[in-house]
Formats: structure tokens, sequence, C-alpha cells
């Protein structure tokens, strides 16, 4: 079964028919953490570094890095027992504006925080393909981890 993965959202499975999606990662970030041991894989499509206030932090936790990492992997380790040293964690997109000028930068932004929320977990990264100027899909095959990304110029 294919299960996408929107914006602001996280999917977790251990069926391995199952395949999760993403698309058009531009400056928002995709976190892939995946249990060789038992087989589960979990994706969540980060769009902002951290909750600008408290509603935000309890309405859409899962938007945000900051709030957002921290369910994907707990849920992956609650909720289908993996262990959090078994865990393969990849990151992908936080491309950069093709706008001269601006001054946002949330694509690097987004990068740092989900290192950053990772980091204060205890995790490393070990695959990134991150920046440019390129906007990724992703599939990630539940039964293998494996992630491929289909990559468009972003022109807008």
């Amino acid at each position: 079964m294919e299960l996408i993965v929107g914006m602001g959202e996280y999917i977790v499975s251990d069926k391995e028919d199952d395949i999760i999606r993403t698309f058009a990662l531009a400056s928002c970030v995709a976190v892939t953490a995946y249990s060789p041991v038992k087989k589960v894989a979990g994706m969540i499509h980060v769009v902002l570094p951290s909750p600008l206030d408290i509603k935000d932090q309890v309405e859409r936790p899962d938007y945000f890095a900051e709030t957002g990492v921290p369910l994907l992997i707990n849920k992956m380790c609650r909720e289908y027992g993996c262990l959090k040293g078994e865990l393969q964690i990849h990151i992908y997109g936080g491309a950069d504006s093709i706008r001269d000028n601006d001054i946002f930068n949330v694509g690097r932004r987004n990068i740092a925080a989900v290192i950053s929320a990772l980091a204060e977990m205890g995790f490393g990264v070990q695959k990134a393909d991150v920046g440019g100027s390129e906007s990724r899909t992703l599939t990630m095959e539940v039964v293998t981890g494996t992630v491929k990304v289909n990559r468009q110029p972003i022109k807008i």
C-alpha cells in the first residue's frame, strides 16, 4: 500500500508491502528512520524549524523539526519496539531559495533544526541529501528501508 506523508505529517509502518512517499521537498526537510532489525520505516515532512507559539506546538507538533522529529523517533521506539541504536537516520531536502534576496533561509534553518533535534536525542545522520536548488520527491520501501529520490529543478 502507498502511504503519503503530507506537509507537517509523519508515518510509521512495519508492513513489508508498504511504500512511504512524500512529494516536492523544497525548503522542507524529510527525515527517514529505518530499523533493519524490526523492518520498521518512518518518515516525517518537516515544514519549519520550530513552533511560532505554544498554540502551534500543541495543534501541529509534527509540522516543526523541534517537536516533530521526537514524535517520529518515539513512535518507532515505543509503539514498534525499535531500539534507538538500530535506527538508520537519513535527511533530505532543505533546498535554498532561488531568490537572491532570501533573508529567511528556511531550507538551511530547517536542516540545522533537524540535525539539532536528532542530536538532542543522541542521533547522528548516516546520510544527508540536502541543500541545492532542487525539489525532491522521496519513495521509501518498508521492506528494505531503501529511499529513492526524484529531483526537479525549482522554478518558482
